[in-house]
């Protein structure tokens, strides 16, 4: 009889532990100058599954108002009273920058959606903890300045965020562009918040560049831009995946039209080729998206939480064959198995990650686009 009571309690426990949900925090920027990034981010989580290999997951879903700071609580929140196990954001590289030593203090795996590739090199013992499903802006500025080396363009103008989004992407075309021996002209800043750019940009124009370069993100990357149009500049304009969004388009206008950028291959995901890897995933993506939010309304951002469960969805199955949700050694394991992707295709790219390689992606993941009647035009 007691041996009865004891395997039933036994058994009661085992069930119980079975039960156990996936906790996934998320934090975003779904407020704030980084909105129309993390607006979509947002909506896309409700595409997630809700289950994985017969596990329940929990998305727990925080605004950090485009705020470090805010990013930083909410982090420490997630971990601290949802007891999450893996954490998906923040959208900007300020933000997820900011989260990294806590992650790496409480040993939880970090997936960020922001661009920076110094959110996850040098390799370190925090930056273990830390991947991200962005493409970073060293693989992108290759494409930019690849691009004016083909249009025969010498002479080129930065104008970028004053934060460690300008200051990552000024670090790249600076390098890339002295290599390709291209000359830059002028280096200018402007904070997300400002409300005119008048004196940047006309120092800009006084040093008469072929091209010019603008490092920012979201709708407030638009204001350098007409601000540039409006002075009666002429020349060809570069911007990062980081406008790669409808919001950026309508409140550019006109002023925006013939603008270049590298994007994820979701971006024109109908314009891909038959044969493109990614094209599959990518427009499934964007149908799914656009019968809940509307014809047109898919972007880049919303591609990154997909490509996060995406991610997941691969590597979850492994960590729980290992351990328990809501322990130490599931966010362990799930560390080891994101760390382990191979060959995985998302509507970004086809990631293979390693010990020294946390976004895994490669030239599958950017293609060139030019805005064109208000739209994105895959460049052939």
């Amino acid at each position: 009889m007691k041996n009865r009571i004891l395997l039933g309690l036994a058994m009661g426990c085992c069930a119980a532990v079975a039960l156990a949900d996936v906790n996934v925090g998320v934090t975003l920027s779904a407020t704030g100058p980084a909105a129309s990034l993390g607006i979509p981010e947002k909506n896309s989580f409700a595409l997630l599954p809700a289950s994985i290999a017969g596990q329940k997951i929990n998305y727990i879903l925080l605004d950090d108002a485009s705020d470090t700071t805010t990013a930083v609580k909410n982090a420490r929140k997630l971990i601290g009273e949802h007891k999450v196990d893996v954490i998906v954001g923040s959208t900007t590289t300020p933000n997820s920058l900011a989260m990294i030593d806590v992650a790496a203090e409480a040993e939880t795996p970090m997936i960020s959606m922001a661009s920076s590739a110094r959110i996850v090199e040098p390799m370190d013992a925090k930056r273990r903890w830390v991947f991200k499903n962005a493409q970073s802006d060293t693989h992108m500025a290759t494409a930019i300045i690849e691009h004016m080396n083909n249009a025969g363009i010498k002479r080129i103008a930065f104008v970028g965020f004053a934060d460690a989004y300008g200051d990552g992407w000024w670090s790249e075309i600076g390098k890339l562009a002295e290599a390709r021996r291209i000359q830059v002209v002028a280096n200018e800043r402007f904070n997300r918040t400002d409300t005119t750019v008048t004196g940047q940009v006309l120092k800009v124009m006084a040093a008469r560049p072929d091209a010019v370069m603008i490092a920012g993100a979201g709708t407030p990357a638009a204001l350098p831009q007409k601000t540039l149009r409006e002075k009666g500049y002429k020349g060809p304009i570069y911007q990062t995946h980081g406008v790669a969004n409808a919001d950026f388009l309508r409140v550019g206008g006109k002023d925006v039209e013939g603008t270049l950028l590298p994007a994820g291959p979701v971006l024109v995901a109908a314009q891909l080729p038959a044969d493109n890897p990614v094209k599959k995933v990518a427009v499934d993506y964007v149908t799914r998206y656009e019968a809940a939010h509307g014809k047109g309304s898919a972007t880049t951002f919303g591609a990154h939480t997909w490509d996060a469960g995406i991610l997941l969805g691969a590597t979850l199955p492994q960590a729980l064959k290992k351990a328990q949700p809501g322990t130490k050694e599931f966010r362990a394991a799930l560390r080891d198995a994101l760390e382990g992707v191979r060959e995985t295709v998302g509507a970004h790219g086809v990631y293979n990650m390693s010990a020294q390689d946390h976004v895994g992606l490669d030239q599958r993941s950017r293609v060139m686009v030019r805005i064109e009647n208000g739209a994105w035009k895959l460049e052939r």
